[in-house]
């Protein structure tokens, strides 16, 4: 398994991203606490990810998919943290 961050520029104002967001929730696990960033933990490769949401964007929109390691800090919540502890065992598993 890996965990990919998802995160991206909607350049596009007024346009309707809800296929975008439901094709991410269609990959894997996601978890969804910061505006512009998706966790996603999924069995697919990083272009097998861009592959589902490229159609759901716009041209001059911005994304980038990079696999996440077990090396992680920050603020947040007890939820969000418990989410990444979770992901991460089950991918090192």
């Amino acid at each position: 398994m890996h965990i990919y961050n998802v995160s991206y520029d909607l350049k596009k104002p007024g346009r309707n991203y809800a296929a975008l967001f439901t094709e991410l929730k269609r990959i894997g696990d996601w978890w969804h606490y910061l505006e512009s960033t998706w966790l996603i933990a999924t069995d697919e490769t990083a272009s097998q990810v861009w592959n589902r949401i490229s159609p759901a964007i716009d041209q001059n929109d911005r994304v980038l998919i990079i696999e996440v390691v077990n090396n992680t800090n920050g603020w947040l919540t007890q939820e969000a943290w418990d989410w990444i502890n979770q992901h991460f065992q089950a991918a090192a598993a």
